[in-house]
This record gives structure tokens, C-alpha cells and sequence, in this order.
């Protein structure tokens, strides 16, 4: 009988391979970390019953971007990135979010761009994210679709591509500079996730929580979401990206962006 090593080896493919290099490069950034825990219950009641009339799930990643859009059109510097010594500020606000999706038989995480968010209706954010993760073995156009890279850019290059793509205007209106990630939603306890991104915003969504909260002289549990906002440093700095991350809290406590695309 032929003796098994106890391993088994498997090709470092082409998307690990690039996730890899995109770490490298965003290791390189002056970031800074806002850690917070907004009170989501408003709009997470409301999506509930959502569901209980209709029985459909509303996605609270489209949520997430719908108020990350609208608090991004209010101050347009975090809508810009740094190309030498000059900043380029984008008049359109796209925001990329990772969405999960079975591509060659693997779960993968693909960046979907979503132009002119703060101009859209949280439902249509919500369709876009929708149909995005029903399609199969369709890139996006992000690494997941990046075969002409492998044939064009030998793989010990693809670190100098990223950092040539992060200064590259086209790039940046066709993807964006502010990106959105929700993988850590799925965690059973409290969990805050810190990404590595070459983009001037990213928000990183955590775990869900309840949380005991004196209202009004009496104890009531709230659910709080566990929630991280990375700023590039060398565009802002610790005061604004503080208020920044304080107004989206409000937003997104609020639940006004389910209300109004109900109305």
C-alpha cells in the first residue's frame, strides 16, 4: 500500500493571488480606525416586518450603502483620492460593495460597483446587490474576472499594477474610492472587523449585538451593530473622520432611508 503524505497541495490561484498583493498594497496606507457600535434597532423592527408582511428579506448591506452614500454626498473630501501631489475629488459617489458569489465552483467576494448611490432609492441599491449575488460564473469586471491579468502581468508585477490602479482616475469613477464589506455580519458574537483596502473610506460591518440601554429610567435591549470606518490619513484626519463617523451613525439609526423608499 502506498503511503499518503498527510497533506494535500493545491494551486495558490490567480484571485489569492491578487487578494494578496491588494493587502500588500493596502498595508502601505496611513490608515486610521474609527471602532463604534451603532443602535440599529429602528431599522432592523422595520426590516423585519418587511419580511412578516411580504416575506421578503431586504438586504441591510444595501442599507449600510444607502446611508454610507448620503452621509459621503455631504462631505465630498472623503470622495477623493491621492494621485501624487494632488487630490482628485470624484463628483460621483460610487460605492463598491463586496458581494459573495459562486464563480468557478468557489465563494467568492466581488466588489460591485454602485454608481450615483447617494442619488438611488435604498430599494434600488437593494435590487442591484439582489441580482449581483444570483448571478453564477459572471464577473463583475474585479479580480474574480482578472484573466487578462494573468496573461499579461507576470505575478510578481501585480503589486506595482494595484499601486498604479489606486492612483488611476478612470479606475476610481469606475469603481470608486469608498468601499463597504459585510462579511462579518454572519458572527455570533460581539466582532469588529479591520480591512486591509487601498480606498479613502471603507466601512467594515461587524456583528450584530443586543445591548442593555437605560431609556428613560427603564432597561430595554437594543441591538447594536458592530461597526468599523477606515480613512485613508493622508487625505483625512482623526477630527473629521470622528464627525464623519458620527453622522453615519445617525443615519443609520434613523431607519429614514427604509421610510422613504416605502412612501
Amino acid at each position: 500500500m502506498k503511503h499518503k503524505p498527510g497533506f494535500e497541495i493545491r494551486p495558490f490561484d490567480l484571485y489569492r493571488r491578487m487578494v494578496a498583493a491588494s493587502a500588500a498594497v493596502g498595508r502601505e496606507r496611513n490608515t486610521i480606525h474609527v471602532f463604534t457600535e451603532v443602535d440599529i434597532t429602528t431599522p432592523r423592527r422595520l426590516i423585519r416586518e418587511h419580511r412578516e408582511r411580504t416575506g421578503e428579506q431586504l438586504s441591510f448591506t444595501a442599507y449600510v450603502v444607502a446611508c454610507l452614500a448620503h452621509v459621503v454626498a455631504e462631505n465630498r473630501m472623503f470622495n477623493a483620492f491621492r494621485k501624487g501631489g494632488r487630490l482628485v475629488v470624484l463628483d460621483d459617489v460610487t460605492i463598491s460593495a463586496l458581494v459573495e458569489r459562486d464563480i468557478a465552483g468557489q465563494s467568492l467576494p466581488e466588489p460591485l460597483a454602485l454608481h450615483a448611490a447617494d442619488k438611488q432609492t435604498y430599494r434600488q441599491i437593494h435590487d442591484q446587490l439582489r441580482a449581483a449575488q444570483q448571478q453564477r460564473d459572471t464577473p463583475h469586471g474585479s479580480l474574480s474576472g482578472g484573466t487578462w491579468v494573468a496573461r499579461l502581468i507576470p505575478a510578481f508585477l501585480f503589486k506595482m499594477f494595484i499601486r498604479i490602479a489606486a492612483r488611476n482616475i478612470s479606475m476610481a469613477k469606475r469603481y470608486g474610492v469608498v468601499g463597504v464589506t459585510a462579511v462579518g455580519m454572519f458572527g455570533p458574537a460581539p466582532m469588529w472587523i479591520v480591512p486591509l483596502s487601498g480606498a479613502t473610506v471603507v466601512v467594515a460591518v461587524g456583528s450584530i449585538v443586543e445591548r442593555p440601554v437605560c431609556i428613560e429610567g427603564r432597561s430595554e435591549v437594543r441591538e447594536h451593530l458592530c461597526l468599523t470606518l477606515s480613512f485613508d490619513h493622508d487625505i483625512i484626519d482623526g477630527a473629521p473622520a470622528a464627525r464623519f463617523a458620527r453622522r453615519l451613525a445617525e443615519i443609520l439609526s434613523d431607519g429614514a432611508a427604509l421610510c422613504e423608499d416605502a412612501e
